[in-house]
């Protein structure tokens, strides 16, 4: 199970040093799905006790450097030791709205929101949360450095490409599940012969010359909603609880929506 990787591998050095001086509760952030043409971008948040036992260990790493069968061989072991784990989702809709980096905000917030214990430090890969009245530290290539910020981003790519296989049942023909919503040269292949959908984002090239060509208005831009958003509750805008496990979920028997549902109406997330 031991990865075969030649890069270090991500430390507690972050957390040790903030447990040191009296933090308890130290959370990693990270965000999946900021670059795609199509699907929702997903964040991932988790909070680690201060020592991880097992040959599992050694695949937490930055999403980026596993296989999706190691990041699937982790996340089980993940959801069992960690303090907390959840995801939060900024929807396609939201994607156009508000720009990507409002969308991957509110993702985070929203993962944040999800948790069933409240951390007392945020470190985040690359960027800090505004907004957010927890103490936080923005760490450059923070998902490679540090052992939080690794697990959240298994668990929120596990999460989008999970969303992203579900979607190809309801958007057959684009190839979602293998590209993930990327532009590959066979999604945008597949682009150019079918047109975007309703999960393609409208303000991202090229799929905004392909709504221009087709005569397809683009999703209307809108003010950042961060500014007052409550972080209380643990609800998203729409109203739905985000559940922090990541387990496939059992069949719910509910009618899926086609074709301007949100990527949150799906039950990716289980109860169990």
């Amino acid at each position: 199970m031991t990865p075969s990787l030649q890069t270090p591998p991500p430390t507690f050095h972050e957390e040790q040093s903030l447990w040191n001086s009296g933090h308890r509760l130290v959370a990693g952030l990270d965000e999946v799905g900021r670059g795609p043409i199509a699907g929702p971008v997903v964040a991932g948040v988790a909070i680690l006790p201060q020592r991880l036992e097992g040959d599992w260990a050694a695949l937490v790493r930055d999403s980026k450097q596993l296989t999706a069968a190691q990041r699937e061989a982790v996340l089980p072991h993940l959801e069992e030791t960690a303090v907390g784990l959840a995801v939060g989702v900024g929807s396609v809709e939201e994607i156009d709205a508000l720009g990507i980096m409002n969308a991957t905000r509110l993702a985070m917030r929203r993962a944040l929101e999800a948790l069933t214990v409240r951390p007392d430090f945020l470190l985040l890969d690359a960027f800090p949360l505004p907004g957010v009245a927890t103490p936080q530290k923005a760490i450059v290539h923070g998902d490679a450095l540090c052992l939080s910020i690794a697990a959240a981003s298994i668990a929120a790519k596990v999460a989008r490409d999970r969303m992203m296989v579900e979607l190809d049942g309801e958007y057959p023909g684009y190839g979602f599940a293998s590209h993930k919503g990327y532009a590959s040269s066979d999604h945008l292949a597949r682009l150019r012969e079918l047109g975007p959908c309703a999960i393609h984002r409208f303000g991202f090239e090229p799929v905004r010359g392909f709504c221009a060509s087709l005569g397809i208005t683009p999703r209307p831009k809108l003010p950042s909603p961060l500014r007052g958003e409550g972080q209380d509750g643990g609800e998203d805008a729409r109203g739905e609880v985000l559940h922090p496990h990541l387990s496939p979920p059992p069949s719910r028997g509910r009618k899926k929506q086609r074709p301007t549902h949100s990527p949150l109406q799906f039950p990716l997330l289980s109860d169990a």
